[in-house]
């Protein structure tokens, strides 16, 4: 089976916090042996004074984490032309959406922006993604 489960800010956030819903999808995708990903830009967004360090050590343990390289960057920016977006608003939602687009089969995106994520993947129907 292919395919993955990408966190984005929130996802991750909320996984660090063992939030339920998202300890839901993280069981589901490990029943299923589908690699779960936080892509190196989230973690700009995660980590900040208040964060249980600890917390956030043990889940990063269990994710698969993806570096931002010139190449996702550059898919990233495509994205975002193709699309009409711009800027920093929109700029790590791109590079999570162009990790997802490097994977292979189906990818779901757990994401408290389903709207950017959705017109940022809007010609790849095999990237979902889902509200958390």
């Amino acid at each position: 089976m292919s395919g993955a489960l990408i966190l984005d800010s929130d996802g991750l956030a909320k996984a660090v916090q063992r939030d339920r819903e998202v300890h839901e999808w993280l069981t589901a995708a490990r029943d299923a042996d589908l690699p779960v990903i936080a892509s190196a830009a989230v973690l700009v967004e995660v980590i900040h004074p208040r964060i249980n360090d600890a917390a956030l050590t043990w889940t990063l343990s269990r994710l698969r984490g993806e570096p931002v390289t010139q190449a996702l960057a550059q898919s990233a920016a495509s994205l975002l032309r193709a699309t009409g977006l711009h800027g920093h608003k929109h700029a790590i939602d791109a590079m999570l959406c162009a990790t997802a687009l490097a994977r292979s089969g189906r990818v779901t995106i757990l994401t408290s922006d389903v709207e950017d994520i959705t017109v940022l993947t809007s010609d790849h129907t095999r990237v979902t993604a889902e509200k958390v």
